[in-house]
């Protein structure tokens, strides 16, 4: 991803373009019933929504997956809930790696934003915060 480019604003300032990024998130879910799912879920993408200042209409799209273990909701209700009802959502099954972390939802989040590659927050909540130490 290559440096935002900018352009003129009619006031005669520089402002940044408005590029498409993608925002990975993850989190652990305590338990497989529908309620934790959808709880784990909105807390998450709450926090990447507010680390990351975007509005449900900068949302291009949404890609959700479980691991294998998680069964009891889709991950996209969560999202729905919070008024992305005019975003495309997609929910999927993890691979069933052995050893992975279990209880795990994720998400790729695709976003317009005007803020800058090294800007983007990356959110790993939870106990999936062991999935990307290296953004602590």
């Amino acid at each position: 991803m290559g440096g935002a480019s900018r352009r003129t604003s009619r006031r005669g300032d520089e402002v940044a373009e408005r590029r498409l990024y993608g925002i990975r998130g993850a989190s652990t879910v305590a338990a497989n019933t529908g309620a934790a799912i959808l709880a784990a879920t909105r807390q998450l993408l709450l926090k990447m929504q507010a680390e990351n200042g975007f509005l449900a209409e900068d949302l291009v799209s949404a890609i959700f997956t479980l691991t294998t273990d998680l069964n009891a909701a889709f991950p996209a209700t969560a999202a729905r809930d919070l008024g992305w009802d005019r975003v495309p959502l997609l929910d999927a099954v993890e691979i069933d790696v052995p050893g992975a972390l279990p209880r795990c939802v994720r998400v790729l989040l695709h976003v317009y934003t005007d803020r800058a590659p090294d800007a983007i927050r990356h959110v790993y909540a939870g106990g999936a915060e062991c999935l990307r130490p290296d953004l602590r």
